[in-house]
């Protein structure tokens, strides 16, 4: 498999619009990240480039990476200023090394959480810090719990059984940054029920964008009758005052790079 390019092909222009929470809870991300003028900043993950944009507006020079053609695409033609390439988190080969490497919603995709460890670690300069949000242990527990058990019902054993994400604990990624030679700073592990875009067809559309990969072999006419279901199994637990909630729990880590390399 190609390691560069990501197997879920992404509706960017949906994800700008349906889904822009996950870029506006993006923002606080980069008041912690506090990047100062003249600073270079990897974005791992960039998408559409919505947050390295907000960073480059605060002066520093910032380079953007993601998997998907479709993110990169957009990112470049919204933000032509800044430098976005189609590279994965597994994958980071750039010749420079920078002063932090910012990541937002995005290292929950990889699976090979050392590879991607490793290569952040080696894109920062000594001293240099990393700064990331990604799901942690039982983010949309109550989502992929719906979904794997309709899937069953319809017989789709394979689907139900397959894994698209990666949500850590706190202390397991603090502490495979540690064995890399990260020095954590700070962590969390929080709630963050998110209200989604769509009042109507929320989860359903949360699960177009984000769980495709788990109706890829699936007739589209039987996705939609498990999308109906999912949503209504989901109803008591995620709909709240007229709207659709995700039952999102994040990690939030800060870490400094210790060693010249490791």
């Amino acid at each position: 498999m190609n390691p560069v390019i990501s197997n879920t092909k992404w509706n960017a222009s949906l994800y700008d619009t349906r889904h822009s929470f996950v870029s506006k809870y993006g923002e606080d991300l980069v008041n912690v990240l506090n990047p100062l003028p003249g600073e270079e900043i990897l974005d791992v993950g960039c998408r559409t480039g919505y947050l390295a944009n907000v960073v480059s507006e605060r002066g520093a020079q910032v380079t953007g990476i993601d998997a998907s053609p479709e993110m990169i695409a957009k990112a470049k033609h919204e933000y032509p200023a800044i430098d976005f390439m189609l590279m994965s988190a597994t994958d980071i080969h750039l010749h420079r090394k920078f002063d932090a490497v910012f990541s937002n919603a995005t290292l929950h995709w990889v699976l090979d959480k050392q590879a991607a460890i490793a290569c952040i670690y080696n894109a920062i300069k000594p001293g240099g810090r990393f700064v990331m949000e990604m799901g942690g242990k039982g983010n949309v527990e109550n989502i992929v719990a719906a979904v794997k058990q309709v899937l069953l019902n319809y017989g789709f054993e394979k689907e139900a059984g397959i894994n698209l994400w990666y949500f850590p604990s706190l202390s397991e990624y603090t502490s495979l940054l540690a064995a890399k030679g990260f020095r954590v700073t700070a962590a969390f592990h929080y709630d963050r029920d998110t209200k989604l875009e769509d009042n109507v067809n929320g989860i359903k559309d949360w699960l177009r964008m984000f769980g495709e990969g788990f109706f890829k072999t699936i007739d589209p006419v039987v996705v939609n009758e498990i999308l109906e279901e999912v949503q209504e199994n989901l109803k008591p637990a995620l709909f709240r005052t007229g709207s659709w909630y995700a039952d999102y729990k994040r990690l939030r880590v800060i870490a400094i790079k210790q060693n010249v390399e490791c």
